[in-house]
Order: structure tokens, then C-alpha cells, then sequence
């Protein structure tokens, strides 16, 4: 079934990220205007759920429907509570402050595992990078109501979406660099062991490092209802161009679906029966259409 993309509403301008299916609305970002937005598809359109999120990025609920983001300005992964507060849930690794969180995901334990690249358009100039590296952490809930984090990869370069399986066993990175020709763009599946460590990853598809190639790689990505992984790639530099790739969790690529924006950000399943994907872009686009595919999410 080929997938027909609807332009729900006009760019934006500037990226929007980050869609999310509450089991009645969309709920997406704004990063330039620091707003959540959400869309109902049963008919009151668009509007603005929250503003002030400082340049938030990813969003993801956990079992029980609270909403967490990656906001990049406050170098935070954030709890963006029901009563209109916002709490820090982590803000530092290994005793210095994060770079900027970029993606999340939250299993069944209700850790949050998260990229954190460096985006400095997102932060205030004065900003220094602490870190040494540009990895993967993972933040731990203890019975306090606090939050550890761990780093958990050692050969991440600037890791972008990510998800974990539904059986809880497999963490999928997005490795981008699109800035970087040199470096891999790879789409990786890492083990996920007992202990919340992770093993040497599996490569299961590579959009190449030649530095004489142009590739933008995988940005975001959600699963289907039979584990595959749907992603946003592509630019309109070189390679096939922007599309959405349907991948089986061995890599195999399984569909392609072109869209018209230049570059796609991020991708969701909603709607009643969650076969509608929505599609967001560098540009401030959002898109849906209709699949023949049933998505799946931790929650609802």
C-alpha cells in the first residue's frame, strides 16, 4: 500500500518534532517557539498544549501516560506534569551536565533511555560542552522519586532517534551525523542485558561514510505492532531523497514511502485504530496518512 501524505496544516517554520499518540490526540513540538502542540484527528484541529519548553525535542509517555520530554535549552530530560509544572527528571552524567538531549524512550521499568548529541542552535550561545562524548544514558527511577543516569554507549558519534523493542530486549540507535561525511550513519540494535548495560550492537542497515557521498541517515523513528521500525531519512542533498523506510528488526528494508518535505524529523502511529502515521519536519511540517500497518507505543 502506498502511503499518501497529507499536509494537516502549513509549515511552521523551523523543525517540529517529536509526535506522541495519547489514545485521543497527537501531541508534537515547536522547538523554535518552545510550544507542544496536538492535533485532534477527530475534528478541533491544532492547538497549543503547552508553551515555555525551552527548546524541548523528543517526547515519550512511560505505562502510565506522563509525558516526558528532551528539552535541549535546559540541557534536561524533563516531566511535564498534568497540573502545568515541569520537573527535571536528569541533568547531568557522570557529574557534568548533559549536552543536548535529543530522543527518548521509556520501557516497561520506566527508564528513559536517551540520545544526547550536541545541537548548539538550541541552546544560548554561552553554552559549553562538557562532555566528552556524545552518547546514549539511560535514567534509572529510585524509590525517592529521584533519577540516576548511566552512560551506556562507548562508540556513539551523535546518536539520534531511538526506541526500545516491545519485548524489552533490544535498544535500536540512530546513528546521523549528517554533518560529518566521514562518519557512520548506520541504523544499530544493541542487545539490552539484565543489568540495563548494553552489548556490542548489530548493524542492520548503513547509508554510508564516504565522504564523497551526501546521506542524512535515520532522524526519528516508532515501531509497528509486529516489531518493525519505521523511520524518517533522507534529505534533498543527494541519495534517494526524504522518505519514511519500513524495517524489519533484522534490517531488512521492507518499504519505502517518499514524502514532499525536504527533510523528515520524526514519525507516530495514532488515531482510533493506530494505522494513521504522522510525520513531522525540519520545516515545521505535519503530515498523516493512512497505512495498511497497526502501530504500537507503550502507552495507551
Amino acid at each position: 500500500m502506498s502511503w499518501k501524505f497529507q499536509l494537516v496544516t502549513k509549515p511552521y517554520g523551523g523543525v517540529s518534532e517529536g509526535p506522541v499518540w495519547d489514545g485521543e490526540a497527537i501531541c508534537f513540538t515547536h522547538i523554535p517557539t518552545s510550544r507542544i502542540m496536538k492535533y485532534d484527528p477527530a475534528g478541533s484541529g491544532i492547538t497549543t498544549s503547552r508553551e515555555g519548553t525551552n527548546h524541548t525535542n523528543g517526547l515519550a509517555h512511560d505505562t502510565r501516560g506522563n509525558l516526558y520530554g528532551c528539552c535541549s535549552g535546559g540541557r534536561a530530560i524533563v516531566r511535564f506534569n498534568s497540573d502545568g509544572s515541569t520537573t527535571t527528571v536528569a541533568d547531568r552524567v557522570d557529574g557534568q551536565k548533559l549536552n543536548t538531549p535529543n530522543d527518548l524512550a521509556v520501557d516497561r521499568q520506566g527508564r528513559i533511555w536517551f540520545t544526547n548529541p550536541w545541537n548548539a542552535g538550541n541552546i544560548d550561545p554561552s553554552e559549553v560542552e562538557e562532555l566528552d562524548n556524545r552518547s546514549v544514558v539511560r535514567a534509572d527511577p529510585q524509590p525517592d522519586g529521584s533519577y540516576t543516569t548511566t552512560r551506556v554507549t562507548f562508540d556513539t558519534t551523535m546518536p539520534n532517534g531511538i526506541l526500545v523493542s516491545p519485548d524489552g530486549k533490544t535498544l535500536y540507535v540512530a546513528e546521523s551525523n549528517s554533518e560529518r561525511l566521514d562518519l557512520d550513519r548506520e541504523l544499530r540494535a544493541y542487545p539490552i542485558n539484565d543489568d540495563g548495560s548494553l552489548g556490542p550492537y548489530d548493524m542492520l542497515h548503513a547509508f554510508g561514510r564516504d565522504a564523497s557521498a551526501v546521506h542524512r541517515g535515520i532522524d526519528g523513528m516508532c515501531l509497528d505492532a509486529d516489531g518493525n521500525i519505521v523511520a524518517t531519512a533522507g534529505w534533498e542533498l543527494g541519495g534517494p531523497g526524504p522518505m519514511l523506510y519500513v524495517f524489519s528488526p533484522a534490517g531488512r528494508v521492507l518499504e519505502t514511502h517518499p514524502i514532499s518535505c525536504n527533510r523528515p524529523t520524526n514519525c507516530c502511529f495514532g488515531g482510533p485504530g493506530l494505522s494513521t502515521i504522522f510525520v513531522t519536519s525540519t520545516d515545521g511540517h505535519f503530515y498523516r496518512a493512512e497505512t495498511d500497518r497497526v502501530g504500537w507505543a507503550l502507552y495507551p
